[in-house]
């Protein structure tokens, strides 16, 4: 089966003060001037999605909340950060290298203006985005389009990726299948990436806030079908109409949370990808269970359950995989299995160690760009 692979990830970043940048504190013009200097790559499209405001013109674009007025058209757009994507690639190496070459790109043209990459998939200090002002009777229309509009307020406070694979014959039927099966085994596969446990300015009851507070509401897994007849009605959504040609047939996977070390999304791609070789495991789920989820994000494999279903899969999943590089990419996470690690417990160690929050999230990419940035002067 041929695979083709993808990659959506968001950046949050520190002010040059070292404050958190966000929809309070921050305009869309500041980040815009940061995308503003980035290139665009005419053989990018159509594959890549533009969408109606606008916004997405590039590998980069502003993450927000866009405001429409009474007649539809957009006013404005409170930033969250910005969000990496990659184009369509023929393998796991070939998506995970053009992320790290568009990081490393966004991070040179942000460090002019002083902003630097902040690490966190739950906003540290903040607990609600209030809209201001209200909305008005057009965006009130708008927002019941989708379940996913019906709670677009909730990723205003998160940041994560988007794992997007496409597997080569699957059926529509085959396609919601996986969908569901990615959605069952969320709880036990995304302690791997756990990376949010700061909330209103101090540690968190867990090792992921995000999942405690998104992934129910939202999806884990969604799918892309061509045709009205595929979609199937649950909420949140399992199921989405393609927008462009090229999300025909996409499984993104949603429940991550972000990754400062890109290498762990190889892994993390190899064990989907495994999943959905697999043909034993039986598990399914339409919608994610919400209260699952809680006791993965409080604990991670720290409970036994989840711990001993996460052992299961990487065992059924190293058992279809017939590829090397994957094998090697799957050992890296049973060593986190065996070790019941998440990288939310290595930032609570630093914070623990007396580093401030912000210093925490400034290391969390230290390692990862070329540049370095100008990161350092946060975690000295």
């Amino acid at each position: 089966m041929n695979f083709k692979f993808g990659i959506e990830h968001e950046v949050a970043f520190l002010r040059p003060d070292g404050s958190f940048a966000d929809f309070a504190n921050t305009t869309f013009s500041e980040f815009d001037a940061i995308v503003a200097q980035l290139p665009y790559y005419e053989e990018d499209y159509p594959q890549l999605r533009v969408g109606d405001a606008g916004i997405k013109l590039k590998r980069w674009y502003i993450e927000g909340f866009e405001r429409f007025s009474q007649t539809g058209e957009v006013t404005d757009c409170p930033p969250k950060g910005i969000e990496i994507r990659t184009t369509v690639q023929a393998s796991i190496e070939g998506a995970i290298a053009q992320l790290k070459e568009s990081f490393d790109q966004l991070c040179t043209e942000a460090q002019k203006t002083g902003f630097s990459p902040a690490l966190t998939s739950f906003h540290p200090y903040r607990d609600e985005f209030i809209l201001e002002p209200p909305l008005n009777r057009f965006e009130q229309t708008r927002r019941q389009e989708s379940p996913e509009m019906q709670t677009a307020h909730i990723p205003m406070l998160t940041q994560g990726p988007d794992l997007n694979l496409s597997a080569e014959g699957l059926t529509p039927a085959q396609l919601v299948d996986v969908g569901r099966k990615l959605t069952y085994y969320s709880p036990f596969i995304i302690p791997f990436s756990y990376s949010s446990p700061f909330y209103l300015g101090k540690p968190w009851r867990g090792l992921s806030a995000r999942t405690f507070y998104r992934t129910g509401p939202r999806p884990a897994a969604m799918v892309f079908v061509a045709n009205q007849a595929d979609l199937i009605d649950s909420t949140p959504s399992l199921t989405q109409m393609a927008r462009v040609p090229a999300e025909v047939g996409r499984i993104e996977f949603k429940a991550f949370d972000s990754c400062g070390d890109f290498n762990l999304y190889s892994s993390l791609f190899a064990l989907l990808k495994g999943l959905i070789l697999d043909q034993t495991l039986s598990g399914r789920a339409t919608v994610p269970d919400a209260a699952l989820h809680q006791q993965s994000a409080r604990l991670g494999f720290a409970n036994d359950y989840i711990y001993s279903e996460a052992q299961r899969v990487l065992e059924v999943v190293c058992a279809v995989t017939a590829d090397k590089q994957d094998l090697i990419r799957l050992e890296k996470l049973q060593l986190r299995l065996k070790n019941r690690y998440s990288p939310a417990q290595e930032m609570l160690d630093a914070y623990r160690r007396g580093q401030s929050i912000a210093q925490v999230l400034a290391q969390g990419y230290y390692l990862q760009s070329e540049q370095k940035v100008a990161i350092a002067k946060f975690i000295r």
